[in-house]
């Protein structure tokens, strides 16, 4: 690997990094362009898979801070990512499947309607103390089981960790509060990255290389973001504007050059 790969794989998981430090979310829907149109990979397929394996540690080593505070929820977890699991098991098989540039193009479509999701405002909720047991089961399950199957499906098919999916899909199925379900949704995206991470590798199309480089890159990126995100604190709503009007501009451009 040639010094300018190595920087630009540092760089991109810095970017990712920070992103994720600072507006909580969403910085996984760009590790594929990064991959692609910044690092060279020159396979869309190997850049999904890579960035699936990026996305399943990333959240991994957020989960136990989570875990520790207790923000997550773990019976509603659990039942969330086993369903996902087999959406991104199926997901993954169809994303191998599809014609590289097509997926691209499919891709970008999935950034710009992100973006547009995270120009309306967060919704709220208002049962803190949710519970998935024999008493409520006849109610979440229903909930929980499929939109697990529908995220799951869509973070298999395009290698992405769907936080910016799975905690509005957790609150609209059990109404926790937004802290609980980002926490929450930490073992779900580490469920489905792995799912889709473990797919795509046994097709060859992860490069070990880079996924250290962005691990290394990563940690850089938190180590900036955090700090700056406390200065940013009042400040976070115009962070998230602005984030999310990148992600329309991206995937715009992603667009065209997949349909080129």
């Amino acid at each position: 690997m040639d010094p300018a790969t190595t920087l630009a794989a540092i760089a991109a998981g810095a970017a990712i990094g920070l992103v994720l430090a600072l507006v909580g979310g969403g910085g996984s829907i760009l590790a594929v362009p990064l991959l692609v149109y910044l690092v060279g990979v020159d396979s869309p397929h190997a850049a999904i898979g890579t960035a699936a394996v990026a996305v399943a540690l990333n959240a991994a080593s957020s989960l136990a801070g989570h875990a520790r505070n207790g923000n997550v929820k773990w019976p509603c977890a659990l039942t969330f990512a086993g369903a996902g699991v087999i959406g991104a098991a199926l997901g993954a098989e169809a994303g191998k499947a599809m014609d590289g540039a097509r997926l691209l193009a499919l891709f970008g479509g999935l950034m710009v309607l992100v973006g547009l999701s995270m120009l309306r405002p967060r919704r709220t909720a208002d049962n803190p103390d949710v519970r998935l047991e024999r008493s409520t089961a006849s109610v979440l399950l229903p909930r929980l089981v499929p939109t697990g199957l529908g995220v799951g499906a869509l973070a298999g098919f395009f290698g992405i960790g769907g936080g910016f999916l799975i905690v509005p899909g957790l609150v609209m199925a059990t109404r926790m509060p937004l802290r609980i379900a980002v926490g929450t949704s930490l073992v779900v995206v580490t469920a489905l990255g792995l799912t889709t991470a473990t797919s795509y590798a046994l097709s060859g199309y992860v490069d070990w290389g880079l996924v250290g480089l962005m691990v290394i890159g990563g940690l850089i990126g938190a180590g900036i973001g955090i700090p700056l995100g406390k200065r940013l604190a009042n400040r976070k709503r115009a962070m998230e504007l602005g984030f999310a009007t990148l992600v329309i501009v991206i995937g715009v451009y992603v667009i065209v050059r997949g349909l080129a």
